[in-house]
Order: structure tokens, then sequence, then C-alpha cells
């Protein structure tokens, strides 16, 4: 896979994240022969297919001349059940083998509870010295809360990410990859860890690229944040913080229209890629107080913009700062089958939301009502021709 070493116009350019993956699931297929794919029937929607390049779907019935990827060999568990695709995995993986499942964001939290007592037996295998180590236990969480341009409500819940947050036994990562370059750094940790549940979440549409290889694996060996000096100001007044692909696009031009209303307004962008139990960063490496400040400062008011529900990402940065420097943007239950700028709107995700806060929280007030009325002329256009203005 051909990495960027540098990347010259940070979000000039868009790629899949998805078809990244696609492409590490394929090679991992073709590397190692105990690895299995589990998927419902989404593989090709989530643009995955890449993997049908090394395996076929295994079925054991007769086989049409029509049908196409269908092999009583093959290493791609397709079954719509994710309870039964999550058991299937675990007890491969337990078993010394090496596999992945994807699913549905709004689908993956019925594993929760298998999660769980999973999550139970790693914390208990730790006490037994015999025990070999077993390879990570990995999911891919896609078609995310933020572009249900078709299925709307039913089909938005990042609960899954907030219940492995919550685990003390401290053997989940939560994985939010900004781009294709991001992804690829994110697959390289989760094949070499052990023991462990990481969770990767990303969208299925093209994504600006926004850093190189180095950066991004920097993130994951470094606390699980860094600063994007291209989008950042010396002697920041204020921080702004993305957790996930699109909130940090979104963030990133929330950025951009805060400049415009307020030129002399010093910003620094944090990037964070990780998120494990109490902390940013990975169950091997989280981030240290002190980097903490490093990153955020010691005093400056930090508006964040997470993928999943406000309260997770608010219990995790109040370990670092105090409550009243935070202002938390995420996913609030609001949802329709709409547009996807007034998806984010509906759960204050939004760039105009993310401007709005930067300027309110530096003190620049009076902003708020304008952006307030690009949000409803956009929803009100959105509800009549069903694209964004």
């Amino acid at each position: 896979m051909n990495l960027p070493q540098s990347v010259k116009e940070p979000g000039a350019e868009k790629y899949s994240i998805a078809k990244v993956f696609g492409e590490c699931l394929r090679a991992e297929m073709e590397k190692h022969e105990d690895f299995y794919f589990f998927s419902p029937d989404e593989t090709t929607s989530n643009r995955l297919s890449e993997v049908y390049e090394a395996t076929d779907r295994a079925w054991v019935r007769s086989i049409e001349p029509w049908d196409v990827h269908l092999s009583q060999s093959g290493r791609a568990i397709e079954m719509l059940s994710e309870n039964v695709l999550f058991a299937t995995l675990a007890g491969h993986i337990l078993s010394g083998g090496r596999g992945c499942m994807t699913s549905y964001e709004a689908f993956l939290p019925i594993i929760s509870s298998q999660l769980d007592q999973h999550l139970k037996f790693l914390k208990q295998t730790k006490e037994a010295s015999w025990r070999p180590r077993c390879h990570a236990l990995n999911i891919l969480s896609t078609s995310c809360w933020q572009r249900q341009d078709h299925n709307g409500y039913t089909h938005q819940n990042p609960a899954l990410i907030s219940s492995l947050l919550s685990k003390p036994s401290n053997e989940a990562n939560c994985l939010f990859p900004i781009d294709d370059v991001a992804a690829a750094a994110a697959w390289e940790f989760m094949t070499r860890t052990k023991d462990v549940v990481n969770l990767t979440t990303f969208n299925k549409i093209e994504e600006p690229r926004w850093i190189d290889i180095n950066h991004a694996r920097f993130q994951l060996t470094n606390g699980g944040a860094s600063v994007f000096q291209f989008a950042s100001d010396n002697n920041p007044d204020i921080i702004v913080c993305g957790i996930g692909d699109i909130p940090t696009a979104e963030a990133l031009e929330g950025i951009k229209l805060a400049k415009k209303d307020a030129p002399d307004l010093r910003i620094r962008f944090v990037g964070v890629a990780a998120l494990s139990y109490g902390a940013i960063g990975t169950t091997e490496n989280k981030l240290k107080p002190n980097d903490f400040n490093d990153y955020f400062t010691p005093d400056k008011p930090i508006v964040v913009n997470f993928h999943g529900y406000p309260e997770t990402a608010f219990g995790i940065f109040s370990h670092y700062a105090s409550p009243y420097r935070l202002d938390i943007h995420g996913y609030e239950d609001q949802g329709s089958t709409t547009s996807p700028l007034d998806e984010l709107a509906r759960n204050r995700c939004s760039r105009y939301d993310i401007a709005a806060s930067i300027l309110e929280r530096s003190g620049r007030y009076g902003f708020m009502r304008k952006y307030q009325d690009i949000v409803l002329d956009n929803a009100r256009y959105a509800s009549q021709f069903g694209v964004d203005e």
C-alpha cells in the first residue's frame, strides 16, 4: 500500500477509508490462512468487497451457475445475525486464530453482552501464566449515524463505544481513523495487539486526507493525540478537538468559519485517534496529564466534536481538565431520514455549531443567532429538496 510520507495540502483530496480496510483485509487473508472475516450481508455495501479477491463466502449448499463468490472453503462468513457471527469469531480467536468482524454501527450494540463476557475472559486469562496470549478481537463499525441519508433515525446508535469505554478491565480500544492513511495505521495497530478488543469506527464515504503515515502512527504510539499544525496557531486562545472522521472534518471547517468572523482569534486543533478506559489513547499507551496540558494547555477552553455520545467524551476529558473548560459536541439521539448536514446540525455537530461554540467560548458573543439561522435555512431546504443547500 502506497502511504504518503507527507501531505502537501491537507484536506484537498478525498480517499476511501473503507477501501483501505478492504485492501488490508484482503492482504491479511492472503498472508494468514487462519484469518476469517465475519460479516452480515453488507460486505459490498460497506465497501469491503476486496476480501472476495482473496476468498469466497462460506457456503455448504449447492452452488448455482449465477452465484458469485461462494465456496465450501470460503473464509468470509456471512450471516444476518451479529450474535452468531461474534460467538463464532470469539471462539476462533480464543483458539489461536485470527479474524475480524464488521457490521453497521446501529446493530453492533446487539453483541454488547457477549463482548462483556469476552472481556471478562481476557481479564481472567491474565491470571493464568500458562495461557498463551490471543490475537485481538477486531471489529469494524461502519454506516455511522452522521451519514444515514436513506435509513435515518432507526440506523443511528453509537452506544457500543460508550459500553466498551466504561469497562474498568481496560482491555478495549476505540479507534477513530480520520482518513485513509490513519486507517492503514489503525489496521497495523489492530493486527499487532493481543488480548484486547479493538472497535474501529469509520464512514463509508470518501473523506479528506489530512495526515501522513508518520503522523498517524505517532498518534497511536504516543497517547492517541496530536496537534495538527496546519490548522493551529501559536499561543492559542482556545483549543478545538476532533474525534472521528466526519467530526474532525466538521471541526476543521468550523475553525475556518470562526476565523472569518474573528480573524485575530488564535486556535489550536488537536486530533484524537484513540480512546480507552478513562483516557485518551490506547490501553497500552494512554495520554499522560502533562502531555494533555502540552496539547490542550492548562487553562484554555476546549471545544470537542466527538463521534459518540457527548457524556462519554465528557467523562474522559474531565479526568484531565476542569469541566468548566469543556464544551463537548456529539450524538444527542436526534435524527430523521434527512440530509447529512441537517443530521449533524440536529445533534449540534455541524461546522456551524462548532464555529458558534468557538466564538462563544472565546468571548466573541453575538454570533450564535447567525449560525442558528444558517442551520434553520438549510433544514428547510433539506426538508423540501432532500439535499443540503
